[in-house]
């Protein structure tokens, strides 16, 4: 699974919305849309970021691994 779509899947696992979840990751709705839909790479920076959040490793996030 791409990054984009374990994004995508993480997110609704969770019950949250896209304006939730980009709150909290402290990025614009739009940005985390084009993310999910794979319009746009996920800067490095903020990969780290969605694997602390969701508690998982960023291999799995890469689609590397299973949790």
């Amino acid at each position: 699974m791409s990054l984009a779509k374990n994004i995508k899947t993480l997110r609704k696992e969770k019950g949250l919305t896209q304006e939730a979840l980009a709150k909290d990751l402290d990025i614009g709705r739009g940005a985390l849309a084009h993310y999910e839909a794979g319009d746009r790479q996920v800067p490095s920076y903020l990969v780290p970021k969605i694997a602390k959040y969701f508690n998982v490793s960023i291999d799995y996030l890469y689609g590397e691994r299973e949790e």
